[in-house]
């Protein structure tokens, strides 16, 4: 559980660096003209909408069904419609789960199902049965309650996952506050509410919701109108029409006046900052083609007024992106970046500083005909691409567009001036009054956000209003020493002490593969790491005292004196023995983790929290170097169990994005060491 653990995460997680290229782009040219397939249509008694696009150059065949339901709040079976959608494709009544995939398989097809439609691939050979199976997929799902508990579980153990992730926190509170609780847009899944939900549940909210009334179905490629006609007839006739109800909620607002709102996570070791504000931007205003624009010159890639400033000039990201996108429904503006706590306050003064720029500067013809280019040249490349022509029939379709909307779509993209950016970015890209999200840790970045010249509020990781963060107060007495002292009296006392080396060995299992990993740590200061994985070494780390190395795909590399430095400390099977005497060590004061407060042991870019009732140690949190990124890391420890009569976490949970639970499979102390073992 030590550093060495650490080290073959990062290497695990952050394989391949992307080269520094040029980026910068051509000269445009003279804009291309694109064939656009059109479809042919025609319609069910039943209400399914179906368009067809032939195209014969290559023998394969897409299929898309998409269900344009209006919004619908699902309150308190909030995670109902996700949890349908992963249910379905298990078979029908009349086909079994294993027989349903087992012929999509040897066909070479893929058919994905899920609670707002399906799609499918296949060579146009197999067009006929592959249809007729994503039909009997979609209209008679077979949901059985074995599938149901298996998909449950998963997804609690999916919200556990995300308790922790600044990240996924986010996301959930800016839809919160964008759009309101009890908006479609803004409700989140609770562990309880998904508790609360039943097969029959599943069952009903199928019948309710997967209906023909609002569906559309893409046939393209190798492919022959009437042929279609007739299969879709055979397949879909006998889905019956449904009564859709409609839900009633509140209509977002934006705030009165441009405000932080805070979210205090105390495990963060960056920040999560948005600037947020609700919009009504459709495809068929006039002013869509230069919003998009406006959007891709604030932040929508790489060369944005935003990212050059964020990440190129301060340095202070590793990306920064703005977006904005049209809907018939009411969506949201978007910039947000993740940055360092000591720069939070600087980055959100630049990132309003760029959007006041775009709102009051006009843009450069450079920089504008650059972003025309690009858009025109994404357009073209996409433009025989079946899945894109998909979904551009489809939006013709769902939001309403003229029939040429895309045949004039270069047209349109080189007409947009730099008048019209700048007017479509005083209207949609909220300065005045914006919500600015910051999620991190307050005891990092209150101190200076509150120099800002904006009103903070605060709230809690589900968008409750709450009270600002307090700091707790270390009591008198408590210094670094006593709570290493208390940890080991706490899991031990002397018979720690007395330990001269830690076997141990644990298992995981990551992305669907199974992971072990050896470790040995010895009193006096070495230690060696193994993981494996699919057979074969995937990395190991080896430290003799003195020096050390880390081996990963055949690749030595040699410790350089500041990790030979931590090592000296690391590798011993108890740290808190020998971390007193470290110099720079220091208690940084009292902290909630894992939903316990703490108190907090800084040791350089690394914290680790010990229970303030218990005295045992709850995790760590640090900020590690992987190929040139910083990279934040949580690791929490499990129940501790006995072994052999001292204390050890049955489990630790590592966090790098993603979870990742490592469990003890034997510990065995004072086990014989060679010199052999650290080579």
């Amino acid at each position: 559980m030590r550093k060495l653990v650490y080290i073959f995460v990062m290497a695990l997680l952050t394989v391949g660096v992307q080269a520094q290229v040029d980026r910068s782009q051509p000269q445009p040219g003279p804009a291309p003209k694109v064939n656009l397939g059109t479809p042919q249509t025609f319609e069910l008694k039943n209400g399914l909408k179906v368009m067809v696009v032939e195209n014969h150059k290559l023998p394969r065949v897409s299929i898309t069904l998409s269900i344009d339901n209006p919004p619908f709040v699902e309150g308190d079976q909030k995670g109902i419609h996700d949890l349908t959608g992963a249910l379905m494709g298990n078979g029908t009544s009349k086909i079994s789960k294993e027989a349903f995939q087992e012929e999509i398989d040897f066909m070479g097809a893929r058919i994905n199902l899920h609670a707002s439609g399906a799609s499918a691939n296949t060579l146009s050979r197999y067009f006929p049965r592959v249809l007729e199976l994503m039909a009997e997929g979609a209209i008679d799902p077979n949901f059985t309650q074995n599938d149901f508990d298996t998909q449950l579980a998963r997804f609690i153990d999916g919200l556990k996952s995300e308790e922790r992730s600044v990240a996924s926190n986010a996301a959930r509170v800016e839809n919160v506050l964008v759009f309101g609780a009890n908006h479609p847009a803004g409700e989140f899944t609770t562990e309880e509410k998904l508790k609360n939900l039943t097969l029959n549940d599943v069952k009903n909210h199928y019948q309710t919701y997967f209906a023909p009334n609002n569906a559309y179905l893409i046939v393209m490629g190798d492919v022959k109108f009437k042929d279609v006609k007739k299969l879709v007839n055979k397949n879909f006739k006998n889905w019956k029409k449904g009564n859709i109800p409609a839900s009633d909620y509140p209509n977002p607002t934006n705030v009165a006046k441009t405000e932080i709102n805070f979210v205090d996570m105390p495990n963060a070791v960056q920040s999560e900052i948005a600037i947020l504000s609700s919009v009504n931007l459709k495809m068929t205003d006039k002013d869509y083609f230069a919003a998009i624009i406006a959007n891709q010159i604030y932040g929508g890639d790489f060369n944005s007024y935003l990212n050059m400033n964020l990440r190129e000039a301060n340095g202070w990201t590793y990306g920064a992106r703005s977006s904005i996108r049209g809907n018939k429904y009411v969506g949201k503006f978007k910039a947000g970046s993740q940055v360092r706590n000591e720069v939070t306050d600087s980055a959100v003064v630049e990132a309003m500083k760029e959007l006041n720029r775009i709102r009051t500067e006009k843009v450069s013809p450079e920089t504008l005909a650059t972003v025309k280019a690009t858009f025109i040249g994404n357009f073209v490349m996409d433009a025989e691409k079946p899945e894109v022509i998909a979904r551009q029939a489809l939006l013709t379709q769902t939001q309403g567009l003229p029939a040429n909307f895309y045949q004039n779509y270069i047209q349109n993209i080189n007409a947009v001036t730099a008048e019209d950016v700048q007017k479509a970015a005083q209207k949609y890209f909220s300065h005045n009054n914006a919500r600015i999200l910051v999620v991190g840790r307050a005891a990092d970045v209150l101190p200076a956000l509150e120099k800002l010249p904006y009103q903070i509020n605060y709230f809690d990781r589900f968008g409750n209003p709450t009270e600002k963060p307090q700091q707790k107060q270390v009591g008198e007495g408590v210094t670094v020493k006593s709570v290493l002292e208390n940890y080991i009296e706490a899991i031990g006392g002397d018979k720690v002490k007395s330990v001269k080396s830690v076997h141990a060995t644990y298992e995981a299992e990551v992305q669907g593969m199974k992971l072990n990993m050896k470790a040995i740590n010895t009193s006096d200061g070495k230690a060696m790491n193994v993981v494996s994985g699919m057979g074969m070494e995937l990395s190991k780390t080896v430290f003799d005292g003195k020096s050390g190395y880390h081996l990963q795909q055949g690749q030595r590399i040699d410790m350089d004196e500041e990790e030979i430095a931590a090592y000296q400390y690391e590798a011993h099977p108890f740290p808190e023995l020998v971390l007193a005497d470290k110099p720079g060590v220091s208690l940084a004061g009292i902290e909630t983790f894992n939903g316990k407060d703490a108190y907090v042991i800084v040791d350089g870019k690394k914290k680790t929290y010990y229970d303030i009732e218990t005295g045992l140690s709850l995790g760590t949190s640090s900020e590690l170097e992987a190929q040139g990124q910083t990279i934040s890391q949580t690791m929490i420890y499990g129940e501790y169990k006995e072994y052999d009569g001292i204390k050890y976490p049955s489990e630790f949970t590592m966090n790098v994005g993603v979870d990742m639970s490592f469990k003890v499979q034997d510990i065995k102390f004072n086990e014989e060491v060679s010199d052999a073992d650290f080579q």
